[in-house]
């Protein structure tokens, strides 16, 4: 997309239709949920175009034949707690064989920084790991998030959000410029407190039920 050069707004008619209906304030809990795990599933069809493929043998009814499938058969899916649990289960029915990592984050309310209060992900040699999180306002928490699985030896990695803010995007790609990041909604701004607009409100509170 020009000038956000790492990004790919993923509008197929079925994403924005479902959006629309996520996005709306009075989508019930249980229907927001459920959206934000179909709207994952279908972003993950091409968050996971460019996997690496490796030929094996197989033996068809017929004949013997060489196929193709994933290098370490299936992906890393790595969600930013805890909104981010909502995005996995929409993957996982579509990579059923993924794994599942977990990072958590809180910000030093004097530093204002994120701090990482858990980590528990798979060996990551030569894994392709997919960070998710609903939303990208400012860019903090997946920025750092981003740090962290690097600093544990992560390389392939690709962030993945359903509503995103041009100033998220714009962290991300000063800070992490080879990391893509694929959407489902480029929103116009943030407001005055952190929040995406027109945006969703918060995807957490909407997910849980805490607002």
């Amino acid at each position: 997309m020009p000038g956000f050069p790492n990004l790919t707004v993923l509008d197929h008619p079925l994403i924005l239709h479902k959006l629309s209906y996520l996005r709306h304030r009075e989508t019930p809990k249980k229907l927001f949920k459920e959206l934000v795990e179909e709207i994952a599933g279908f972003m993950a069809y091409e968050v996971t175009r460019d996997l690496v493929l490796k030929e094996v043998p197989i033996e068809t009814p017929l004949e013997s034949m060489v196929a193709q499938r994933t290098r370490h058969e299936n992906p890393v899916i790595v969600p930013i707690l805890r909104a981010g649990l909502g995005m996995v289960e929409g993957i996982v029915r579509l990579v059923p064989g993924a794994r599942v990592g977990h990072i958590g984050l809180y910000r030093n309310e004097e530093t204002l920084q994120p701090v990482e209060y858990y980590c528990k992900i798979p060996p990551p040699e030569g894994r392709d790991f997919i960070l998710v999180d609903p939303m990208l306002a400012t860019g903090g928490s997946a920025s750092a998030a981003v740090r962290f699985l690097k600093d544990r030896g992560v390389e392939s990695l690709r962030f993945m959000c359903i509503v995103a803010a041009p100033e998220g995007v714009q962290r991300m790609d000063r800070d992490h410029p080879e990391v893509p990041i694929f959407t489902a909604a480029l929103d116009r701004e943030l407001n005055e407190n952190g929040y995406i607009l027109p945006g969703l409100g918060d995807a957490g509170d909407r997910l849980f039920g805490t607002k």
